[in-house]
């Protein structure tokens, strides 16, 4: 019987330390860092922008552990779908056709779509003048589906929009349609005087967390962004990426 006690006294170790490690193993958290201001690699190295903030402030909520890992933009969903990832951050809009695969948190950022072309083009004024156009945008985004169903003479897919927003500065292409936080930020920095925005917005959409289907995160994520919102800190890290408060 004592053999046995101490057996079991061993066992029951085990297990507690084989739980303790797996609720202790670290969330892994897909990022596309090419979306300014959401999600980038600032001037120390780091990851920064206003998902990165906002996740942070709802992972201390929850006191989870969590590993960020540098990723494309178009392998974030079928690694989620695979269970390679448990979140991804990128300004990922909820989309129908995306909610069959993946789960999303509460909204947590309103968007649209921008036309942007070479600030010396004249020639361009909406989006009905780009039916002889060379449009470009960034591949597996919901911007890349809009532009395939407008009138153009060719569209662009670029791995990274700043890539994109390249081809445009050098010709290659006529137009640029992609997010309008995006855009904005690219002619408030690096595109300034360089190019323009043109023409009314197009698709509102929402960004939500993404996580796996079924994930218990949802709701608990979800609540932790209500309650920042609800709080104050969101207009704080809004105010701090875009230099304004939303209405």
């Amino acid at each position: 019987m004592r053999f046995n006690l101490k057996v079991l006294m061993l066992l029951w170790i085990v297990l507690i330390v084989g739980v303790g490690s797996i609720q202790a193993k670290p969330l892994i958290v897909g990022c596309d860092t090419g979306f300014k201001p959401f999600v980038f690699i600032g001037p120390d190295g780091n990851y920064t922008g206003f998902d990165i903030e906002l996740w942070a402030s709802i992972a201390k909520r929850l006191k989870l552990n969590y590993k960020l890992v540098r990723m494309e933009f178009k392998d974030l969903i079928p690694a989620l779908v695979n269970k390679k990832i448990d979140v991804a951050l990128a300004g990922i809009t909820i989309m129908s056709q995306r909610e069959k695969q993946i789960d999303f948190s509460f909204p947590y950022f309103e968007s649209e779509l921008r036309i942007l072309v070479r600030a010396a083009d004249n020639e361009i004024s909406d989006i009905g003048d780009l039916d002889k156009k060379v449009v470009a945008t960034k591949q597996a985004t919901t911007s890349a589906k809009f532009v395939k169903n407008i009138q153009t003479e060719q569209v662009s897919l670029f791995r990274t929009i700043d890539e994109a927003y390249r081809a445009l500065q050098q010709g290659q292409v006529d137009a640029v349609i992609f997010d309008s936080p995006s855009i904005l930020n690219y002619i408030n920095t690096d595109g300034k005087d360089i190019a323009k925005i043109v023409g009314r917005s197009h698709q509102s959409q929402y960004y939500g967390i993404a996580l796996q289907q079924g994930s218990d995160l949802r709701e608990k994520v979800s609540i932790e962004i209500l309650k920042i919102m609800e709080e104050g800190y969101y207009d704080i890290f809004f105010r701090k990426w875009f230099g304004y408060v939303p209405q």
